[in-house]
């Protein structure tokens, strides 16, 4: 069965990057957690069965998380192998 993946690319306010980070290990779905550089502070890979399970998880368990300032979600439409 194919899996649907997304990218989640997340700003943080000041000091809350570790937070977010222990916060999104706990979620089901999240396959990776990176602290990165840039305009962003985070990326984390969701990987679900569908689009729709892969939203739910943005909007319910990504976007409640307490110190995400904002967020962009890329949805991954091809693979490397």
């Amino acid at each position: 069965m194919a899996t649907t993946k997304a990218f989640v690319l997340i700003e943080t306010a000041v000091g809350k990057t570790k937070d977010v980070v222990a916060s999104l290990n706990k979620v089901d779905g999240v396959s990776s957690v990176d602290v990165v550089t840039g305009p962003y502070d985070i990326i984390t890979m969701i990987e679900a069965a569908d689009l729709s399970s892969v939203g739910d998880t943005v909007t319910g368990s990504v976007h409640t998380i307490g110190g995400i300032v904002r967020t962009v979600t890329c949805l991954a439409v091809g693979s490397n192998a």
